[in-house]
């Protein structure tokens, strides 16, 4: 029995959340290359989810070939390098719509903040390098916004992406509430600062 044949039986295999990303980027029109998918990842899913890795990426797609979920082609003789393309199938259009539509909590979002942990250990740094790493937070920030601002304006053009600008109006305000954060954090220290030496931990 082939997995395909196990998965119309069973229901759809325990894919990690990664595969299901891959998938959702083939569900728009179009074949795509691997190398096409990171770049559109890189311009969409990492405003609100992350951006895997090319290598990511290529596992993914060879799993889900095997699923059955997605096909796959190589480019005609026309092309100096022959390129493979890569399709959603019936199968995996019907699998990535049922996990779409599920009403399983998706689970909580993970927040790894690397500044807030620097800040955590503040007692061990000078207020003038944290004061440092926040401002560079922000500019950092501030460049990010401008991305996401970009990548809002070329989902507008795009009838059939009205979803995916719903996310990316998200991170559009994820990033205005990132920069208020961080000037509250520059005010805390401020504060700190005006209150005399940190005690150590």
């Amino acid at each position: 029995m082939t997995n395909r044949q196990k998965w119309e039986e069973a229901g759809p295999p325990d894919l990690p959340a990664t595969a299901w990303a891959v998938l959702g980027l083939l569900s728009f029109r179009g074949a795509r290359t691997g190398y096409e998918l990171k770049k559109w990842a890189d311009a969409s899913l990492r405003f609100f989810y992350w951006s895997p890795a090319i290598s990511q990426i290529y596992a993914e797609l060879r799993r889900l070939e095997r699923w059955g979920l997605a096909t796959s082609r190589t480019s005609g003789p026309q092309e100096p390098r022959a390129a493979r393309r890569y399709t959603l199938t019936d199968a995996g259009r019907a699998a990535l719509a049922a996990w779409a539509d599920g009403v399983d909590d998706p689970g909580p979002p993970v927040l790894k903040h690397p500044l807030v942990l620097r800040l955590w250990l503040g007692h061990l740094a000078t207020p003038e390098t944290l004061r440092a790493l926040v401002e560079r937070h922000l500019a950092r920030t501030r460049d990010e916004l401008a991305e996401v601002r970009g990548a809002l304006r070329r989902a507008e053009r795009v009838p059939q992406w009205a979803f995916p600008l719903v996310a990316l109006a998200w991170s559009e305000r994820r990033h205005l509430a990132e920069l208020a954060l961080a000037e509250e954090m520059l005010a805390d220290l401020a504060r700190l600062a005006a209150a005399g030496p940190a005690t150590g931990a």
